[in-house]
């Protein structure tokens, strides 16, 4: 796979005359072809909804777009509610999957009529206790604990995960919420992180299918929507293939037919949460070089950091780097991409080859679309860029502007000295 930027140098040069760098810059007509690609793919099932996560891209401008493709938003948090109900998101359009929930957000996610994703047993009492009566439609998120394994070995260890009802939990929790007056069902589950393959999403749906079966038959419940979650994932380095979700489409589609048609539950509806393959690859993060240091190794610095996108310093992470105008230069020179923070981990990219960098070279770091803008902070009182959308007629538009020192030192409201700070 030949990652290729979308914006060009001239285009980031007519950019900066406004805009200046860092920033993060999304590609409309890449979100709304691959909106359109899931829709397509789960056509087959009426019910299909894309609930697309919050937290991996939490700009309305975003994803307005994919609402117009029929998505729904996965919210884990008040303030991920509150934005939804805030874009005339309501209703079950809206998923609530939250773990060690706190009661205000329970609270507010009933009053926004959310579908309430449970956690952990313990929260029926909890949340029946918040509302006084239970909705009558809950889900519950499935943890089978062990290790998930696909023909290509292991892809993830729920055992170690603190998510989810184990299996004999969920029998037993959904007894109590139909005791307690719930009527409709659904399950949720989310076993592994970022696959790059299209058999995760078949493989994880035979497992809830069987449950689901055996569910509506030992304890009466009327299962009517099943959740894959997210986990459908994307290509980070240039020589990985990416995931086709026709093909993941079909997939679930025949275990579908192999599993829940004969058992009578052809109605089902099937729900996914993605984030990181519905925005990731659409995003990227511009950033200038602005140093050069020769010592025991070379080095770049850039103006962002990991401000802007934290996963290569919290997880080692990687994501390509394409030097603007210089696309088809040979890579023959090695580098420490860096920031300016005090943390040494503060590193876009570790002994990098690439073509010679020099100061005022525009550096485009891709996938940073989802977990990128959204997992940012304010370490050495850094402050957050802008985020904007390449529409596709060519047009940017800022669709979250960048931090300002006023807005760093507005919780300090309370304090004398924020009339001085607002002075400074």
């Amino acid at each position: 796979m030949n990652k290729k930027p979308f914006v060009t140098k001239e285009k980031v040069r007519e950019i900066t005359k406004v805009y200046p760098t860092p920033f993060h810059i999304y590609d409309e007509r890449g979100i709304r072809e691959n909106a359109k690609a899931v829709r397509e793919a789960f056509a087959w099932n009426p019910g299909f909804k894309e609930y697309f996560a919050v937290k991996a891209t939490p700009n309305p401008g975003l994803i307005q777009i994919l609402r117009e493709y029929g998505c729904g938003c996965d919210c884990s948090s008040l303030t991920e509610l509150m934005l939804a109900k805030a874009m005339g998101v309501q209703g079950e359009d809206i998923m609530f999957s939250s773990n060690n929930t706190p009661a205000e957000e329970y609270a507010y996610a009933a009053e926004t009529g959310a579908v309430i994703n449970l956690d952990d047993i313990t929260h029926i009492d909890f949340v029946e206790e918040i509302l006084g009566k239970l909705p009558e439609t809950m889900s519950c998120r499935y943890n089978p604990g062990g290790v998930f394994r696909m023909s290509n070995g292991i892809m993830d260890n729920p055992g170690d995960s603190k998510y989810g009802f184990t299996t004999q939990q969920m029998f037993d929790g959904f007894r109590i919420l139909k005791q307690k007056g719930v009527k409709k069902f659904g399950i949720h589950a989310f076993l592994a992180s970022n696959t790059v393959s299209n058999d995760y999403y078949p493989v994880l749906a035979g497992q809830l299918f069987e449950l689901a079966v055996r569910l509506r038959d030992e304890t009466g419940a009327d299962i009517r929507f099943i959740n894959l979650s997210g986990g459908v994932g994307i290509p980070y380095e240039p020589d990985k293939e990416p995931n086709d979700i026709r093909i993941i489409g079909e997939g679930v589609r025949r275990v579908y037919g192999e599993i829940l048609v004969p058992a009578g539950m052809g109605d089902v509806a099937i729900y996914t949460e993605m984030g990181r393959f519905m925005m990731g690859p659409y995003g990227q993060l511009v950033t200038k070089a602005i140093h050069e240091k020769h010592t025991h190794k070379e080095y770049i610095g850039v103006d962002a950091c990991a401000v802007n996108l934290m996963r290569p310093a919290m997880y080692g992470a990687y994501h390509h780097i394409t030097v603007l105008g210089k696309e088809d230069a040979p890579a023959d020179h090695k580098y420490d991409v860096t920031g300016s923070l005090c943390e040494n981990n503060d590193k876009f990219a570790v002994d990098r080859m690439l073509p010679k960098v020099e100061m005022g070279d525009y550096l485009v770091i891709h996938d940073t679309g989802a977990h990128g803008y959204a997992m940012g902070y304010n370490y050495n009182g850094k402050l957050k860029s802008a985020e904007l959308l390449l529409r596709k007629d060519g047009t940017v538009e800022l669709i979250r502007r960048a931090e300002t020192p006023r807005d760093y030192f507005a919780t300090f409201d309370c304090l004398p000295i924020y009339n001085k700070l607002e002075k400074a």
